[in-house]
């Protein structure tokens, strides 16, 4: 393709907005801030960078003939943590990153937030007045990508997905306009906002309520593969109580480093959100025998600390080079280049499911181990029947997960590393084992169709889970505000509602 004109026609449209092009090296630092090198592996034209909304619906509405003919077509990314190569990049075509908008700004009840910002200057600024608010686990992170999938939180048990905690969306339409997006205006399309992804417009702005927060109890623990069972076991006795606590976040993690040994490695990352000092909810996922003292980081501290230590701000650890196995490190930071995959599947808080899936992972990563500088884990992360009840609560979404489904859980098979050549046998190694355990979860009757978009490869269709409805109600949306299809032709990448 040939984005000349289109070029000419931005910058003539843009005189101040940032446009790097291929080969500068502004060029090249952007085209590295992603989390995954399979996302850097894609060179577009060049990468636009706006000031301000205003500009992004000045390049929406020049850039939509050049787009929607071929000429031009574009991807737009914010923090770029989504993994998936394409989501937020694109070969040879515009990338528009919205990395400039910033701002946050705290009124009654609700922060706004610009699309270029991060979670951990919001953290920052509500600490301040003793607020908190449902937002992403890892400070660096970018908002976007979490914002518009759904999105876990360290009260989502209280408080839903961090979709669930958008009162408005500020989006410009792909006729350019800016428009709000809440309950009272343009409700439908907020609706669709939430788990819609990249398929209704540019999110500009983000408005989360907000509610008094104080400091919470937990972190991490390290400990051998052979207590992880136990874990298993304490997990789902836990999501299955009736009185199960509202204040808890759970994530259980098994994994390989080669810093460890050949043994598999367990990290338990645990929080008591309400502020108990060593609370006794949490006993039975810290109080592990054979656990790695040195790297226990249970303590009470604010969410803006927690965030900092799930962004792999904890020397303790690093020299361990253990933080990468989180989920939601930003690892590109750390190791430019870093190539990584997320593939998920969900199914219900089932002991012999949640057996199953960790022996067929456990197998299928043993050929995996000699690859170089990998890093491999597989994390549990919930999704209580106190979460789904809030959910409903909270507006609606598109994510097709209610509350008669009961306590689920997420399976997430993270892995980074270095070399391209292993690219093939590690992504096929981990699609068939994945392939395994939701053959495993249908003959249980324990599999649950979602698949959570932010964490999804390739090869899955997020948008396809969330059910006959939903789908309808995002193909409705994309119909109605954008019915010449700017944002399923024109931006080709992520998974389209009308595809």
């Amino acid at each position: 393709m040939d984005t000349t004109q289109a070029i000419k026609a931005l910058q003539r449209a843009l005189p101040k907005a940032h446009f790097a092009q291929r080969g500068s090296s502004d060029y090249e630092k952007l085209n590295h801030l992603y989390q995954s090198g399979l996302c850097s592996d894609i060179t577009p034209a060049y990468i636009i960078q706006p000031t301000s909304t205003d500009e992004v619906s000045t390049f929406v509405k020049t850039i939509k003939p050049f787009a929607l003919n071929g000429k031009a077509p574009f991807a737009v990314v914010g923090g770029g943590q989504q993994p998936a190569p394409g989501c937020s990049n694109i070969q040879d075509g515009i990338t528009l990153s919205l990395q400039r908008l910033k701002g946050i700004r705290v009124k009654e009840g609700v922060v706004e937030v610009a699309a270029g910002e991060s979670w951990g200057p919001v953290y920052d600024e509500l600490g301040k007045v003793g607020k908190g608010f449902s937002g992403g686990r890892s400070y660096r992170s970018g908002i976007g990508g979490l914002a518009l999938a759904g999105g876990l939180s360290f009260v989502s048990s209280r408080e839903g997905f961090i979709s669930d905690n958008v009162l408005n969306f500020q989006v410009v339409l792909a006729s350019g306009a800016i428009v709000d997006a809440n309950a009272d205006e343009n409700p439908d399309l907020w609706v669709a906002l939430r788990g819609g992804g990249n398929n209704l417009g540019i999110v500009t702005r983000f408005d989360f309520r907000t509610f008094e927060q104080g400091r919470v109890y937990g972190g991490s623990i390290y400990y051998p593969g052979d207590s992880f069972p136990g874990q298993l076991e304490a997990l789902v006795r836990e999501l299955q109580k009736p009185d199960a606590s509202k204040e808890t976040h759970l994530m259980l993690s098994i994994g390989y480093s080669r810093l460890f040994g050949p043994q598999m490695m367990c990290l338990n990352q645990v929080y008591c959100t309400k502020g108990i000092d060593k609370s006794p909810v949490l006993q039975p996922f810290t109080d592990i025998e054979s656990q790695m003292s040195q790297m226990n980081s249970l303590r009470m501290h604010s969410l803006a600390e927690a965030a900092r230590e799930q962004a792999g701000d904890r020397p303790a650890a690093s020299r361990y080079d253990i933080p990468r196995l989180k989920s939601h490190r930003p690892v590109a930071e750390a190791d430019p280049g870093a190539r990584s995959v997320y593939m998920n599947t969900t199914v219900r808080a089932d002991v012999a499911t949640l057996k199953a899936a960790t022996e067929i992972y456990s197998a299928a990563i043993e050929p995996l181990k000699s690859c170089k500088e990998v890093l491999l884990s597989m994390t549990l992360q919930p999704y209580p029947a106190t979460l789904l009840q809030k959910s409903a609560a909270s507006g609606g979404n598109v994510l097709g997960l209610e509350p008669g489904l009961g306590s689920l859980v997420s399976i997430l098979f993270l892995t980074f590393w270095e070399d391209r050549e292993d690219d093939e046998k590690i992504m096929s190694n981990l699609k068939d084992a994945l392939d395994k355990i939701d053959r495993d979860a249908t003959k249980r009757g324990t599999l649950v169709p979602f698949k959570y978009l932010n964490y999804a490869a390739t090869f899955q269709d997020p948008i396809g889970s969330y059910g006959l409805e939903n789908i309808a109600k995002l193909r409705n949306a994309s119909q109605k505000y954008d019915p010449d299809g700017l944002f399923q032709k024109g931006v080709p990448g992520g998974w389209k509602v009308l595809s």
